[in-house]
């Protein structure tokens, strides 16, 4: 915990309100991880807990997606090129696509799948296909770690799912963004797709800032019990682009107030700015050596009216809707340079989302043909020539 300004003291009471703040300071320091930065820049805007280790949950799938992707840009496979989904792969936890072993799926359907339903089995399909194996995949995800300076990360799986030695932090993760955006621009319209439809079926991006907050383009959500709501998340203002990282949040809709929390700060035109001491760039955050908060008894404790997952779609629980309404406008008061307070995020957040048609896959090999007709598979090839989108137009 920091304060603008030293505490002086001159009466027991004001003593024993600092000893209070002093004793729930580490617990409260534990409880979220966020960080704001500029995207261009790296520079840091604001910075809470960002090095400290933490469990990355789904988020996991946006350096599946790099690697991928940069094979792609290599020329090493094609957004074309079909994947087979084993036996490995369709024994994945959900939030999954469900498809049986052997049906085909190009790399393109199979990236969207991962980064919009967060597709545990879509995630292992990437990672068999392009590193021949899990355990080669991970190689390839922590070879691409350390050459991005991501010195807090280690993996050991494609999707995030609990495994021992799977670490991250929010410096790691931003870094990790900037390197999308600046190392595969052509293919950043994978992290900003709306929804997805399959069969008759639309699936929505986890991410509840697409499409409510204004200016939102990418990233990923996540989620296990250890490791809390996790987010990463971009948004563009007159050209200026920031991305946040928020986790360990108590709910998906809490994780996208935070974030939003975050992003007006950073968008606010402050003219106070220079008050502020510099806290540099996201790659020079001095890691913190910890192990990582396990948050399953706060998240998936007996407590939750209902399990939590990724999928969470609740508005805003009256506990967290409270803290919400209760510190949204004084933090921001103060952190905007003394403006008008921002409309509530929570309120922002809870709106639909603005319309938007569908993304649809493209090719789908002939060895699921047959099955496919009865699936959930995106279905582009029964769409008329002219409501055809090929992704490249996407961005």
């Amino acid at each position: 915990m920091q304060f603008s300004r030293p505490l002086f003291c001159k009466s027991s009471p004001c003593w024993i309100v600092v000893a209070a703040l002093a004793i729930l300071a580490p617990r409260a320091a534990q409880a979220e991880a966020l960080l704001l930065v500029e995207a261009d820049t790296g520079k840091v805007l604001q910075a809470d807990n960002a090095t400290y280790p933490w469990y990355p949950a789904s988020v996991t799938k946006l350096m599946t997606a790099y690697v991928t992707l940069k094979a792609v840009k290599d020329g090493r496979i094609t957004l074309d090129t079909l994947l087979t989904v084993s036996p490995v792969a369709a024994s994945q936890s959900p939030s999954k696509m469900g498809f049986r072993p052997g049906i085909q799926v190009t790399v393109d359907n199979a990236l969207k799948m991962m980064l919009v339903k967060s597709a545990n089995d879509m995630a292992v399909v990437l990672a068999e296909g392009v590193g021949g194996s899990i355990d080669g995949f991970s190689a390839q995800m922590n070879q691409t770690a350390q050459r991005l300076g991501m010195t807090q990360s280690s993996y050991v799986n494609p999707n995030g799912l609990p495994a021992d030695g799977q670490i991250t932090s929010a410096r790691d993760l931003a870094i990790l963004a900037r390197a999308i955006i600046r190392d595969l621009p052509e293919y950043e319209y994978f992290v900003h797709i709306p929804s997805i439809r399959y069969g008759r079926r639309v699936t929505q991006n986890f991410n509840k800032l697409i499409g409510r907050y204004p200016g939102a383009d990418g990233f990923k959500t996540g989620f296990i019990c250890a490791s809390g709501y996790n987010l990463v998340a971009s948004a563009t203002r007159n050209g200026k682009r920031l991305i946040a990282v928020v986790l360990g949040s108590s709910s998906g809709q809490m994780r996208a107030v935070r974030a939003a929390q975050l992003l007006e700060r950073g968008f606010a035109n402050n003219s106070l700015t220079w008050l502020r001491p510099s806290l540099g760039t996201v790659e020079n955050l001095v890691p913190i050596d910890a192990s990582p908060p396990n948050l399953r008894d706060e998240m998936c404790g007996g407590k939750r009216k209902r399990p939590a997952s990724d999928e969470d779609e609740e508005t805003v629980a009256s506990n967290a809707a409270g803290a919400a309404s209760g510190g949204e406008s004084a933090v921001t008061f103060y952190t905007a340079g003394l403006q008008p307070p921002m409309a509530k995020p929570s309120d922002l957040l809870a709106a639909e989302p603005a319309a938007s048609e569908p993304i649809l896959g493209r090719g789908i090999g002939e060895r699921s043909r047959r099955w496919r007709q009865k699936s959930l598979m995106p279905q582009l090839h029964r769409l008329p020539p002219s409501r055809r989108m090929p992704p490249r137009k996407l961005a």
